[in-house]
């Protein structure tokens, strides 16, 4: 890496690349040091998430984690994996698909310099064309990096989020404008207290068995429709138990079971990041959902525990599906970060514009083809 530049102190960044996956498994400590300082990181770039998915779903030889230490510490990460796509070699994230946010994970004091000595690192090391992040929110680290990178950057919109302001929902409903709505949706509370519907947070010893019922629910709410193929795979109940285990204990999540006459109807594992909780994902039993309003049962749990955490909006995290467009939620879009260097960059970019029009026109034209195609997904 550059040296420190003349009159300056500042030491230059070294650069080491992870490879193997029981070196991953001996940076918790120090992981979670950087994690603590990097306000753009979220769950999703936390160590327990992507250990457990590394653990997983990663391919032996594939892992390539750049860690960048300044005097001794660890002051950025780029957890990423090789893949191969269109003739190209190219870092993806670690987490994958089944991560709602993809971001490097940079220490606040750094700044721009920080990312700039991160930038000549990433140039200098060999065997990659493209650098793929799909999933960049806004404040996104790799947002910032693509603002100063010396090769090509592309950015394409990627997935939309829905966020509600993080306040307790009869707060949030004063400030809606329909007011059959806000009707709808006091009859729900109503019909959910004389539920006596009993709504307990899990505890870090119990989460594995919990998220076990929780995709037992999800596919039973999901039958006979077009449900996400990945979350029906005994893998995706090992990465999800793992890293919701983890979370839960580091207070980076949580998970709820609900409960009518003391029988499990339904259960929800919730994302706390920096500045938000983020819903990720709900299994409910056919018979709740018959009794109940489902998306007021979840949003009047996880905008309560958003407000009593002081995080300033609740998101409903990928998908802009019209029960969530009912609230009248922020659009806030993710973006798709492309950083290349060499020839073989800019083919792939142009490849994954073109692939992005044709599945916006498959939307317009055919919009339940397309949503049973992101399902299988």
């Amino acid at each position: 890496m550059r040296a420190a530049r003349p009159g300056t102190s500042r030491a230059g960044l070294t650069l080491r690349v992870v490879r193997e996956g029981a070196q991953l498994a001996a940076l918790s400590a120090e992981w979670a040091d950087l994690y603590a300082r990097s306000s753009a990181a979220t769950p999703f770039q936390s160590y327990g998430w992507l250990s457990s998915w590394w653990r997983v779903y990663g391919t032996p030889g594939r892992l390539r984690v750049f860690l960048a230490h300044r005097d001794g510490r660890l002051v950025a990460a780029a957890p990423l994996r090789l893949e191969h796509r269109f003739g190209c070699r190219v870092l993806t994230p670690v987490g994958g698909g089944q991560s709602d946010f993809t971001d490097i994970v940079v220490d606040d004091s750094e700044g721009d310099a920080g990312l700039r000595d991160l930038r000549a690192g990433l140039l200098a090391q060999p065997g990659w064309d493209v650098i793929d992040l799909p999933e960049a929110r806004p404040g996104a680290a790799i947002r910032r990096l693509a603002e100063i990178w010396d090769g090509r950057a592309w950015t394409l919109p990627a997935s939309t989020c829905l966020q509600l302001p993080g306040r307790p929902i009869e707060q949030v409903l004063t400030a809606l404008p329909s007011r059959r709505f806000r009707q709808h949706v006091r009859a729900a509370l109503r019909k959910l207290d004389a539920l006596d519907l009993s709504v307990t947070a899990v505890e870090a010893d119990r989460v594995r068995a919990s998220a076990a019922e929780l995709l037992r629910l999800h596919t039973m709410q999901w039958e006979s429709r077009a449900i996400n193929a990945q979350h029906t795979q005994p893998r995706f109940l090992e990465h999800l138990a793992g890293a919701a285990q983890a979370l839960v204990a580091e207070n980076h999540a949580a998970l709820w079971e609900y409960r009518v006459d003391g029988r499990l109807l339904a259960c929800d594992f919730s994302v706390i990041g920096k500045d938000f909780v983020g819903g990720y994902l709900y299994g409910v039993h056919p018979d709740l959902r018959a009794r109940a309003d489902l998306v007021t049962m979840l949003l009047r749990t996880n905008l309560a525990l958003t407000h009593r955490l002081g995080k300033p909006v609740l998101s409903m995290l990928r998908g802009d599906e019209p029960h969530k467009a009912r609230w009248e939620a922020e659009a806030v879009v993710n973006q798709r970060v492309m950083l290349g260097r060499g020839s073989r960059a800019a083919a792939y970019a142009a490849m994954a514009g073109v692939r992005r029009a044709g599945g916006e026109l498959l939307k317009r034209r055919c919009p339940r083809l397309a949503e049973r195609i992101s399902a299988w997904r």
